[in-house]
């Protein structure tokens, strides 16, 4: 092996790796597969083959050598198949251009070089491309085995020049092509590599810049969605720092997210309260466990809320402590809202005083040792059905506020005041003896007496009381109570009849000053229907209830305005039918006093009808008991024969043709004869001076 030779061909393997970093640089930086940029490819490699070529080591007899070999196999082995191909041919072409009698032997080189480089490509690249590093051996076994086969390819070589040949090349070509052809592959793996790595940095600057952009899309879709929240959200450091908030936070410490940040609770907050949620995040921290806590704040603006606070612990990946998560809930609505349902729960809507289910915790609470004696007072306003009956349950509702403020301001601290019922009223009076009790039912009746004043109005009160003291321990509190609803039992019937007379009193005095009705028409009916019952022998206890009847028969019209009793034009559809409630309200009202129960029925019917066509029951002929129809026919003639504020009075001889004439229809026919013949023209005899004026007629007149 000459110098020469050897100097030739690391000349030209020099030459191959000097266009194969040029093509390194270039080339393979192509990032896309499309055909025609494979076809350019094959070309340049074909023309660097071509140049590999022109710089040969030459034999006698047209035999020349260059390093094609290692471009065409290291083409096949990186660059796949239509590149490779291309090359080969190009690079074919030109060794049977230049002729010579190695022509067909270059041929076969290319192609082989070629061939072994496609199959290397298909089947082992892969696995290459995979190994993160040591595939030189690799890929010096391939040169060797390239080489191997070129050699042999020297064997077509005509005139038995190949033995001559292989003893001038074999020992430099396995010594220096394998090398060429690791160098080479090692140039353009590492490319490869480069160019992976390129487009891997390449994806990931992508990929982080999509990260970024969607990091700050979702940063900025969290912080709206924080920023949304009605809550307040926050978290902190594990030493309580504030790091971060939302804008109701913000308005919360009225202060800006600049101006919060760095900052702690005490800088916030009075001493008082920081020193409470410092205390609360370091319990929470220590459990490390989500802590739920309510706590009465102040805002900056002056105003006190209530707020449901959830603080949760976070961590980092090793999981230290990095401080706490919070949301904090504005509950002042719920607290009100559960503290007036805890009241309505426990308290009377009307009075304000307590109710019965707290009168049963209560009860079970001082039924104790410690707090005998145990007194206890139960009161029982009088009348109050009578007066709701009366006047309507506004006034009732008055008498029941009034009293229970009476009680409310007689009682002390320690006592639990409570109605239990309608008008019924308990006071539990724990440590009291019975005679403080007895002194506490004077002070108490001493007030109701006096009467209370409520909106500017005298509120008549009364009420009846009774007590009893519980001094043992073993006693039974249901005797004690039983004890003293017998004592305010035994003091109602004592006080039932002069405030009944009281209110009845009150009753007639209202009727009297709002209608038209006035004690002069009560005496004259009483005493017209007297005299009507003595002559149809009517026995004394009919004759006493007919008086009283004729006295109260219009009382139910208390419950009517005073406006529409003295309206003195035609009265609509809707007045006539107040108007015609009376019986049934006067009916209730005589039904709550004993002593008026008797006439309640005369009441209720004193404008039946004859005909069946009255109110409000309908009845008709003797189904209208005798004194209701008395009542009607004396009523009836009394009112046609005063002056009212609508009309003028008839006279006697006028009404009394207003009567014939209603006789049958309106009136018992029977009763209006006896009352025409036995009372009135008996008593025109006497009072033949009296003489009245009429331009109405008895059925407009007589409501």
């Amino acid at each position: 092996m000459s110098a020469e030779l050897i100097k030739d061909l690391l000349f030209n393997t020099a030459l191959l790796l000097s266009i194969s970093i040029v093509y390194n640089l270039f080339f393979i930086r192509i990032n896309s597969r499309k055909k025609w940029l494979e076809v350019v490819l094959g070309i340049f490699l074909g023309g660097v083959g071509i140049l590999l070529m022109m710089n040969t080591v030459s034999f006698s007899n047209g035999i020349i050598f260059d390093t094609r070999s290692i471009l065409i196999s290291v083409s096949g082995l990186f660059l796949g198949y239509l590149p490779t191909i291309i090359a080969a041919l190009m690079i074919s072409a030109y060794r049977i251009y230049l002729g010579g009698g190695g022509a067909l032997t270059g041929v076969l080189v290319t192609m082989t070089s070629a061939t072994i480089g496609l199959i290397w490509y298909r089947y082992r690249m892969p696995a290459i491309l995979k190994k993160p590093h040591k595939v030189w051996p690799e890929l010096y076994l391939f040169g060797v085995l390239i080489h191997l086969v070129m050699l042999a390819d020297m064997l077509t070589l005509p005139n038995q020049q190949g033995i001559v040949v292989l003893q001038a090349i074999t020992l430099p070509v396995l010594i220096i092509y394998p090398l060429g052809s690791l160098l080479l592959c090692q140039v353009m793996f590492q490319g490869l590599k480069n160019r992976e790595a390129e487009k891997n940095l390449l994806e990931s600057r992508e990929n982080y810049k999509n990260l970024y952009y969607e990091y700050q899309k979702k940063e900025s879709l969290l912080r709206s969605l924080l920023d949304s929240v009605p809550d307040l959200v926050f978290y902190k450091d594990h030493k309580s720092v504030y790091l971060g908030y939302n804008k109701a936070f913000e308005a919360f410490a009225g202060k800006t997210m600049d101006e919060l940040m760095g900052l702690t609770d005490a800088d916030l907050f009075d001493q008082e309260t920081a020193t409470l949620f410092r205390t609360m995040d370091e319990i929470m921290m220590r459990e490390k466990k989500s802590r739920r806590n309510e706590e009465l704040v102040t805002y900056p603006d002056g105003r006190k809320v209530y707020l449901e606070t959830l603080k949760t612990p976070y961590y980092d990946q090793n999981g230290e402590n990095l401080g706490l998560i919070g949301i904090s809930r504005d509950i002042t609505d719920r607290k009100k809202n559960e503290a007036e349902i805890l009241y309505l729960s426990q308290h009377d809507v009307l009075t304000g005083l307590h109710n019965r289910s707290y009168y049963e915790a209560e009860r079970q609470r001082l039924d104790h040792p410690d707090y005998l004696p145990l007194s206890l007072i139960i009161g029982d306003i009088n009348g109050l059905k009578l007066i709701n009956d009366a006047f309507g349950h506004g006034e009732g509702d008055k008498l029941l506020i009034s009293i229970g403020k009476i009680m409310k301001d007689c009682a002390r601290p320690q006592d639990v005041l409570v109605r239990t019922g309608g008008d019924e009223f308990v006071m539990l009076l724990p440590q009291t003896t019975y005679r403080e009790a007895g002194v506490l039912v004077g002070k108490i009746k001493k007030s109701c007496d006096e009467g209370y004043k409520l909106d500017n109005e005298l509120i008549v009160t009364s009420i009846s009381l009774g007590f009893a003291t519980k001094a043992n321990e073993h006693e039974s509190f249901e005797k004690v109570f039983k004890l003293a609803e017998e004592s305010m039992y035994r003091k109602k019937l004592l006080e039932y009849k002069s405030f009944h007379s009281a209110v009845m009193n009150s009753i007639k005095t209202t009727l009297f000053e709002k209608s038209n009705e006035t004690e002069e028409h009560a005496e004259r009916m009483a005493d017209l229907a007297k005299q009507l019952g003595q002559v149809l022998e009517l026995d004394q206890e009919e004759l006493v209830s007919l008086e009283l009847v004729a006295t109260l028969h219009d009382i139910g019209k208390i419950s009517i305005d005073s406006k529409l009793l003295l309206k003195n034009t035609p009265l609509t559809d809707d007045e006539w039918a107040e108007i015609k409630k009376h019986p049934e309200v006067g009916y209730r009202i005589a039904q709550t006093v004993p002593e008026l129960r008797k006439i309640s029925e005369y009441i209720l019917c004193h404008h039946e009808r004859w005909d069946g066509n009255g109110y409000p029951q309908g009845l008709k002929a003797e189904e209208i008991p005798l004194l209701g129809r008395i009542l009607a026919i004396v009523d009836a003639y009394d009112a046609m024969t005063q002056d009212r504020s609508y009309r003028q009075a008839m006279t006697e001889q006028e009404a009394i043709d207003e009567l014939k004439r209603h006789a049958g229809s309106q009136f018992d026919p029977a009763l209006v004869t006896v009352f025409i013949k036995d009372v009135i023209e008996k008593n025109i005899k006497e009072n033949s001076s009296k003489e009245n004026s009429s331009k109405e007629n008895l059925i407009t007149y007589d409501y």
